[in-house]
């Protein structure tokens, strides 16, 4: 059909229209396109650019040096040494299982270790390095550099790792160090982000823990530029961190070595305290362990050896192990009584061997008494029946209430770890504890340090100063951080009366030095260095009567497990108090036969300020002492090498 003139131009008019549509909607789209792009590269361009750096340039942290823990007289204890170490990154490696059995035909590698080291690379990100191994010594470490065009993305690199060049002396007072654990994170409620740095190590007991922040110090940083794949290109700055504080104990090394090897193979403990400042000299736990161990990664063969070591050698008995102090409690039970005025000082008993009081007999040590007996005569020979009878008179709170004021039952605010507080219980305590009233038996136990009585050798050592010095002197373990010295506080009165301290002196003294003393045998003979002291004996079973009527078995025929504690606790000079000392010997047996000469020795080179003076000791001992200590395993003063010459 033939198109008429007017459906031409109708038809013409509609595709005007429509093209004009057309060409203002491009239009519009062409300068809104326009517009955005000028706001993005103009309007924007700063932040585009900015975003992009970003993505270019990386922050990387830069590990500081740790601080330095040394003694009292600035020996070192804990510090840090070239650590020769390889690593590899995944992304530069290529063939990661090719390259590391070439490089485990170079350097030792057990297939454990390279097993594990292959998990690692392929658990991480390709770019992130991982250490392959550490503590090379130096021929390893030469190989791997001489060969390093033949294996691809292996480095070998020089760090610093942490030492202990006094390994088992200080193992439980400093600690050590070990890899970061998510414990660690977790308990940290904002973690320096340095703590993620793999293979990053922070303490983990001792003094290295609580004191972490101190000898961590601050990162430092460095920007490096990287590729799409997020490897390294070139560095671009750098900001060195701040190394970590150093800090000086109040530890003596000298002094803490021939505490260890004192004690030797004994499963025991020393602390040696000031009595004038509360410096810890001495706070030796046995048997101890390699504290290198664990910063180098500790075999399961090792830690089975130390956790199954019935001596647990793992444990620091000195502030964590809690006993029953037996008679060494015997001073607080009397000035309990003094104090409270339940006693005079001329109080006397009679102790026929036993105390019998509802139907139940209380023993002595002594079978057959002591007969009748002084304050001060009951202290040197330790008569159980005369703390039996005042025991009654003062009751368990006033004697728990003396107890805290000599330090027991509270925790010593010290940078240790598994500091106890011990048990200095009364009658809510009981309550509370068991749901139980107390008993009179309970306080006749507790006046000569059994029943639910317990204290570590940290809070024996603060009681004896505490008596010493008539103030409430408190243990601490730093003396000085970077350089600067930690002030002691001056210790307040203990509100005790002279008269009634004196005369817990001059008991602890005749102990020591009358003929009948318990610890006779234990005296120091030098005037200037005369020892005060009290012996303790503590059961870790219970006697029958059928046993007590056929002989009590000595300790040598019990199983050890089953034998009593040896304790001694004491201070020197007597009459112008330095050091007070207090010894534990697990299942030792007697505390004047066994705990008693430990002590004198200890404080005999505390006083001495090296090796104890032969002249110090009764003559009749000095060829046997002689003998005893030119075999010690003492540590050279300024090698701190290991050395059992008469000469150490």
């Amino acid at each position: 059909m033939r198109r008429t003139q007017k459906d031409a131009e109708d038809s013409a008019r509609s595709i005007t229209r429509r093209g004009l549509l057309l060409g203002g909607g491009m239009t519009a789209m062409v300068a809104a396109l326009g517009v955005r792009m000028r706001y993005l590269q103009v309007d924007q361009a700063e932040e585009f650019k900015l975003l992009a750096e970003e993505n270019r340039i990386s922050i990387e942290l830069i590990p500081p040096g740790r601080g330095l823990i040394q003694d009292r007289n600035g020996k070192l204890i804990a510090g840090n040494e070239q650590n020769y170490r390889v690593v590899i990154t995944r992304e530069d490696a290529g063939d990661v299982d090719r390259v590391m059995h070439r490089l485990a035909g170079l350097i030792p590698m057990t297939s454990e270790e390279l097993d594990q080291t292959l998990a690692d690379v392929k658990k991480n990100a390709a770019h992130v390095k991982v250490v392959v191994k550490d503590r090379l010594d130096w021929d390893d470490f030469s190989k791997v550099a001489i060969n390093a065009p033949a294996l691809p993305g292996v480095i070998p690199e020089v760090g610093l790792s942490r030492i202990y060049p006094r390994g088992y002396d200080f193992a439980h007072v400093v600690g050590y160090v070990g890899a970061v654990s998510q414990k660690d994170l977790d308990e940290q409620e904002d973690p320096d982000p340095i703590l993620r740095l793999p293979k990053f190590q922070i303490g983990k007991i001792g003094t290295e823990r609580w004191m972490e922040k101190v000898l961590r110090g601050r990162a430092g940083t460095r920007q490096v530029e990287k590729n799409a794949f997020g490897r390294v290109m070139r560095e671009l700055g750098r900001e060195e961190g701040v190394a970590g504080g150093d800090i000086r104990l109040t530890i003596d090394a000298d002094l803490q070595n021939f505490a260890q090897a004192r004690l030797g193979s004994e499963s025991a403990a020393v602390v040696v305290m000031d009595v004038r400042n509360g410096d810890l000299l001495c706070c030796a736990s046995a048997p101890s362990f390699n504290p290198n161990l664990f910063v180098r990664g500790i075999s399961h063969t090792d830690y089975a050896s130390l956790t199954e070591n019935d001596h647990r050698p793992l444990a620091n008995k000195a502030v964590s192990g809690a006993y029953p102090p037996g008679s060494t409690f015997k001073m607080v039970t009397a000035l309990a009584a003094l104090d409270s005025g339940a006693i005079e000082l001329g109080h006397k008993v009679r102790c026929p061997g036993y105390l019998e009081f509802g139907g139940r007999r209380f023993h002595c040590w002594s079978r057959g008494g002591h007969g009748t007996l002084s304050l001060t005569q009951s202290l040197q020979k330790s008569c159980d029946v005369y703390y039996y009878d005042i025991a009654q008179k003062v009751g368990i709170d006033k004697m728990a209430e003396m107890g805290r004021r000599l330090g027991l039952g509270n925790r010593h605010d010290l940078p240790m770890s598994a500091i106890v507080p011990g048990t200095m219980p009364d009658r809510a305590w009981k309550q509370e504890s068991y749901g139980q009233d107390w008993r009179i038996g309970d306080t006749i136990n507790a006046s000569i340090g059994q029943g639910y009585v317990l204290a570590s050798p940290l809070q024996l050592a603060v009681m004896t100063a505490r008596i010493a010095s008539g103030r409430a002197v408190e243990p601490r373990l730093v003396r000085m951080i970077d350089g600067k010295e930690i002030a002691a506080p001056e210790p307040a009165s203990l509100g005790i009366e002279e008269r009634h301290l004196a005369a817990m002196r001059q008991g602890m003294w005749d102990v020591v030095n009358s003929q009948a003393g318990t610890a006779r045998s234990a005296r120091i003979v030098d005037p200037t260095m005369i020892l005060a002291g009290k012996t303790g004996t503590s059961q870790v079973r219970n006697i029958s009567a059928a046993e007590r009527s056929q002989g009590v078995i000595r300790n040598e025929q019990l199983p050890w497990r089953r034998r009593d504690h040896a304790l001694y606790v004491g201070y020197a000079p007597y009459d112008n108090p330095r050091y007070a000392v207090a010894v534990i010997i697990e299942h030792g047996g007697g505390g004047s036969t066994v705990a008693a000469p430990v002590a004198r020795d200890v404080i005999l080179a505390a006083l001495a300020g090296g090796r104890p003076p032969l002249a110090a000791y009764p003559s009749d001992q000095r060829g046997r002492i002689e003998s005893m200590l030119k075999d010690l395993p003492l540590r050279d003063p300024e090698t701190g090498a290991l050395t059992t010459s008469d000469q150490a």
